[in-house]
């Protein structure tokens, strides 16, 4: 039986990056593909980065049963299938699911033997830079996404393990170290988390 994985940030911390550079390190570790309702950005294909579906098919999948989670993330729905993340596990494969921390939730609860991991940016400007230099969104969702990365990070304690992406190298390193089972000095419980986290979540003036 496989291992299940969740790894979780706001949007700009780097997840996608780590994610990216631990698949190319691991060849064993496969990679729910999402679906989602989000209109596919330039470069990405359908059923390989996401299942794009309109949002009367996200419905009826929901309706179905079909999703181990789902949420609504700004204006789009994401969720993950369940059937595939099962037959995945149940090969001996470890999967890992790119998520959301309202989803991750929804896991935890579906499958408490799951271990969860929380991306953190190391100050608010670099999620900021972060997100510009995408080069992605609007000024408007920008300034929207770094306003709902403080909720997003306020919920940093609810998972297993915290790495802050201060450097990228090194952020890439602590990840795999989680996947192999080590990691104790990364809990979520740590102590100084806390002076970064008040320091991430406080919202500018």
């Amino acid at each position: 039986m496989g291992k299940l994985f969740v790894i979780s940030a706001p949007s700009g911390a780097g997840k996608t990056s780590l994610v990216t550079s631990l698949l190319a390190a691991r060849p064993g570790l496969k990679v729910s593909v999402s679906h989602t309702t989000r209109k596919p950005r330039t470069n990405e294909v359908d059923g390989r980065d996401y299942y794009f579906v309109t949002l009367a098919q996200f419905h009826e999948l929901i309706n179905q049963d079909a999703f181990l989670e789902y949420a609504q993330v700004f204006d789009n729905y994401y969720g993950t299938g369940a059937a595939q993340v099962r037959e995945q596990l149940a090969a001996g494969n470890d999967v890992l699911l790119e998520i959301d921390w309202q989803g991750a939730r929804q896991v935890r609860r579906a499958m408490p033997d799951s271990t969860s991991i929380f991306i953190l940016p190391p100050t608010r400007a670099a999620l900021e830079q972060r997100l510009r230099e995408r080069r992605t969104d609007s000024p408007e969702t920008i300034a929207r996404r770094l306003a709902d990365a403080s909720t997003d990070m306020s919920h940093y304690n609810e998972f297993d393990f915290v790495v802050v992406n201060d450097q990228f190298d090194k952020a890439a390193v602590d990840v795999d170290t989680i996947l192999d089972g080590g990691g104790r000095e990364l809990r979520a419980s740590r102590s100084e988390l806390k002076p970064l986290i008040d320091t991430l979540v406080r919202l500018p003036v």
